[in-house]
């Protein structure tokens, strides 16, 4: 592997502002308010803003008219294309690599939590971290996986993204091998990972499934239903027990909204005292404060684990380094499942 710190492109904020062609925003939404306003801190001038053809209505965004990528072909000829969004959706996920063809895409990465970005002086900042991290890895794909993303982090080139792409069969089929287990499900959404815990699992003894969101734990409930040993616990997760308030809608990234949401109740992994063989968690941001909150969990019981890491800026090591400090114990792996951008880079331990 080459040296963990050598880039072959500038930092994706350097490209932007040196790229010598209108820059194009491809979607809308809390992502671009925050490419937008980075643009803006960095005097890099926006040409406009666009979407895919069944979304455009030429809506208003942030002072732009939303238009069609064929309309800044027309007006502009070629540009560079700054992608502001996120799916998994294949045919969604095609059409941006299509774009890709055409245009210059790239992904400023600014995070689903925080306001820290992967520029020059953190990749310097953080750069015995992220070496540190790295050494930990158990195998070398997870090592390489480690590399690739801290290449499209720092890029925001989707090249990175493909090479480090592999399907969850092999992780549950070499790595987590579930039977017979007690699994917790944090950040269980409508049931989702529940099916996919039920789809790889040779037998379970029970599931314990927990959603903060009130609608999507209302439609948890209603879907555990019919599933055997399946509880439902409506709370948050971090490392002390509380309150906190969730937006009121459902949907996947259900954020937090001190101002106008429910009050929903919050506790620790110690504090459930379920004893879980396996433990999953995707939590928007609180995979850091669900470690402090779980050690005692983790040191007794040694459940296999399955943790996104890719919320904040720094979860793709200090995860890593978090996890290892608890519990050293641990064969940590490091997987990146298709997503576009970074997301559902996971930390799978052992």
């Amino acid at each position: 592997m080459k040296s963990l710190f050598s880039f072959e492109y500038p930092n994706v904020w350097t490209a932007l502002a040196l790229c010598g062609e209108p820059i194009v925003l491809y979607g809308m939404g809390n992502g671009a308010d925050k490419v937008l306003d980075e643009l803006e801190k960095r005097n890099i001038r926006a040409a406009g803003v666009m979407a895919s053809d069944g979304f455009c209505r030429y809506q208003e965004f942030r002072g732009f008219t939303v238009k069609k990528e064929s309309d800044f072909e027309r007006e502009l000829g070629d540009f560079t294309v700054a992608l502001c969004f996120g799916s998994d959706l294949p045919d969604v996920m095609a059409h941006i690599e299509e774009v890709a063809k055409r245009h210059t895409l790239l992904v400023p990465n600014v995070p689903v939590v925080g306001s820290t970005l992967m520029d020059d002086k953190f990749v310097v900042q953080h750069r015995a971290e992220i070496q540190s991290a790295c050494d930990l890895l158990a195998d070398e794909e997870s090592k390489r996986v480690l590399k690739g993303a801290l290449d499209f982090f720092y890029t925001g080139r989707l090249s990175y993204l493909k090479a480090i792409e592999s399907g969850k069969d092999d992780v549950f089929r070499d790595i987590l091998r579930l039977k017979d287990e007690r699994y917790l499900d944090l950040g269980a959404y409508r049931g989702d990972t529940v099916d996919e815990f039920l789809h790889y699992t040779d037998g379970y003894e029970s599931i314990a499934a927990v959603e903060p969101n009130p609608k999507n734990f209302q439609k948890l409930s209603e879907h555990l239903a019919g599933i055997e040993n399946a509880a439902a616990v409506n709370a948050g997760i971090a490392d002390r027990e509380g309150v906190m308030y969730v937006s009121k809608g459902g949907g996947r990234m259900a954020a937090l909204d001190p101002e106008k949401g429910v009050r929903v109740k919050v506790t620790t992994v110690d504090t459930l005292e379920c004893a879980p063989t396996y433990l999953k968690a995707d939590i928007e941001g609180m995979e850091g404060a669900m470690l402090r909150g779980a050690a005692r969990t983790l040191k007794a019981c040694k459940p296999k684990l399955n943790i996104a890491a890719y919320h904040r800026t720094e979860d793709f090591f200090a995860l890593i380094l978090q996890l290892h400090a608890i519990d050293p114990a641990y064969r940590i792996f490091l997987r990146k499942h298709p997503y576009i951008p970074c997301w559902d880079l996971n930390i799978y331990a052992i």
